[in-house]
């Protein structure tokens, strides 16, 4: 009963891509951070009620 393939093709298309450096992530200074959350959970409720 054959296998589902051979080791010797395991994890040949990962070693052939490419590799990409990440893009940098950069999180917004926490008091901005936490103005925009401000913004959205009390203003944005006042403003439909």
């Amino acid at each position: 009963m054959p296998s589902h393939g051979s080791l010797t093709k395991a994890g040949k298309v990962r070693t052939q891509t490419p590799k990409i450096p990440p893009k940098p992530k950069r999180t917004p200074i926490p008091r901005i951070k936490n103005h925009k959350k401000y913004i959205r959970r009390v203003a944005y409720a006042q403003q439909r009620a």
